[in-house]
């Protein structure tokens, strides 16, 4: 992501003590534990023009659950600002940016997994398919029910194993559909769900986050 951004103009900072961005507690009901993940997270992202993620989950709790957490707090103009500055990979280089075409080179078949998280809570479809588009050599194929959940949902997996399980192997199977040799998505707790079901089963697909496709070939 980063060399991709940097071959875009932007001057990229990495705040190595930065941690998570306090999702995980917030979904499993720690609301309190969250609260000081996200005050961290607040104080690790202070003073930048843009925070750009990796991840669309983490952007979409900034954006829509930080302000729940923060209702009558000193904190909630910052938090309000944070969410304004914070955007996904993809999103920002389209909708910010507006560059689309990284002259980057993968031969092959895709198929894109919208993560819920993109398309639900950031709103974002169009963004990363228009960067794939231009990806010199790859064949960007639609899946069958792609804007269904992979079944990750984070404690949702650990919850309810088998459900979660059961939707990764529909998700894989109407990727293999499409005879892609990639699958592809904005999120890597998606992507990890997948893969983890994909090397299991021995399966002939391999998964990529967008960052490392518009990174190849350069």
């Amino acid at each position: 992501m980063v060399k991709v951004l940097e071959k875009a103009g932007c001057t990229v900072v990495y705040n190595t003590q930065q941690t998570c961005c306090g999702q995980p507690a917030f979904n499993a009901g720690f609301r309190e534990e969250s609260r000081e993940v996200c005050i961290k997270f607040l104080e690790d992202f202070s003073g930048t023009d843009f925070i750009v993620s990796p991840s669309a989950s983490c952007t979409g709790f900034v954006r829509n659950y930080y302000p729940t957490l923060f209702p009558d707090s000193a904190l909630l103009k910052e938090v309000k600002q944070t969410g304004k500055r914070i955007y996904e990979f993809s999103e920002f280089l389209v909708n910010v940016l507006k560059i689309d075409d990284f002259q980057s080179v993968l031969w092959g078949k895709a198929t894109y997994h919208d993560s819920c998280a993109a398309l639900r809570e950031c709103k974002i479809r169009k963004e990363p398919r228009r960067l794939l588009s231009k990806v010199k050599g790859l064949e960007l194929m639609e899946m069958k029910d792609v804007e269904t959940c992979c079944g990750f949902g984070g404690t949702f997996a650990v919850k309810f194993e088998s459900i979660s399980l059961a939707m990764a192997d529909q998700k894989v199977h109407h990727a293999l559909d499409t005879g892609a040799d990639f699958l592809i998505s904005t999120d890597m707790s998606c992507l990890m769900h997948l893969d983890g079901y994909i090397r299991h089963k021995e399966l002939p697909i391999k998964t990529m986050h967008i960052a490392d496709v518009l990174a190849s070939g350069w």
